[in-house]
C-alpha cells in the first residue's frame, strides 16, 4: 500500500470532526495529522494528542527553518502541519488525513499535487448558524466571526476535487467512506459542488435571519 495524503476542510459546525473521528476509529490505516497550534491549552486536552502546543516563537521558529508544509493564522493563533508529522505517519504505512482549512489546502495542492480534497458543506447557512448555537462554546459575537469566516471558505470552495453535504450524518459518513476508503468519486460532480457553494453564499443576501444578523452585527458607527 502507498500512503496517500486526504485532506478534509469544512466550515466551522459542519461536522468534519464528527465523521474522521468515526472513519479512523473503523479503518485504523487511515491517521489524522497532529497540528502545531499556538492556543493554550484547554482543560482535559493533552499536548501531542489533539494538538502539539507550543509557543508563538517555537511556532515562528519552525517556520523560519522551513518545518512547515501549512500554516494559518486563525483568529490570532497559530495553527500548521509540519512535515515531521506528515513523514511520522507515512513511516507507519498510514494514509494521511489532514483537517486544515481553505488556507491550508491552498499550499498542500501546489506542494502535494496528488492530495485527496473534499470540502464537507452544511444543507444551509441558517442551519449551520444553529449547529454553532446548539454547540454552546461560543458567545453570539464569536459566532457571527465563525459564520463569517464560512462564508469565506465558501467563496473559494471551487479549490476541493470532492463534495459532501452534511444533513444525514449517517450518509455524509458514507459519502467520506466511498472517497477516501473506496477511492471513488463523491456522489456530487464538481460542478454541483461549486454551484452548490454560489447558492450557501447568496443564501447571505436572501435568509431573513442572516440579513437581521448582518444588521445587528454591522451597524454604521
Amino acid at each position: 500500500m502507498t500512503p496517500k495524503v486526504f485532506v478534509v476542510s469544512a466550515p466551522s459546525g459542519t461536522g468534519k470532526t464528527t465523521l474522521n473521528t468515526r472513519l479512523m476509529r473503523e479503518f485504523p490505516e487511515i491517521e489524522v495529522s497532529i497540528s502545531h497550534t499556538t492556543r493554550p491549552i484547554r482543560e482535559g486536552e493533552v499536548d501531542g494528542a489533539a494538538y502539539h502546543f507550543v509557543t508563538k516563537q517555537e511556532f515562528q521558529q519552525m517556520i523560519r527553518r522551513g518545518e512547515m508544509l501549512e500554516w494559518a493564522d486563525v483568529f490570532g493563533n497559530l495553527y500548521g502541519t509540519s512535515f515531521n508529522e506528515i513523514n511520522r505517519i507515512k513511516s507507519n504505512r498510514h494514509h494521511v488525513l489532514l483537517e486544515i482549512d481553505v488556507q491550508g489546502t491552498r499550499s498542500i495542492i501546489t506542494q502535494i499535487p496528488d492530495a485527496v480534497t473534499v470540502f464537507i458543506l452544511p444543507p444551509s447557512i441558517e442551519v449551520l448558524w444553529r449547529r454553532l448555537e446548539a454547540r454552546g462554546t461560543d458567545n453570539i459575537t464569536d459566532r457571527w466571526r465563525r459564520l463569517l469566516t464560512a462564508k469565506q471558505e465558501i467563496e473559494v470552495g471551487y479549490l476541493y476535487e470532492h463534495f459532501i453535504m452534511n444533513e444525514d450524518k449517517e450518509k455524509a459518513y458514507n459519502e467520506l467512506k466511498r472517497i477516501i476508503v473506496d477511492g471513488k468519486h463523491s456522489s456530487i460532480t464538481h460542478n454541483q459542488g461549486v454551484q452548490y457553494c454560489k447558492d450557501l453564499i447568496a443564501e447571505f443576501d436572501t435568509s431573513k435571519l442572516l440579513k437581521s444578523l448582518k444588521q445587528k452585527f454591522e451597524k454604521p458607527d
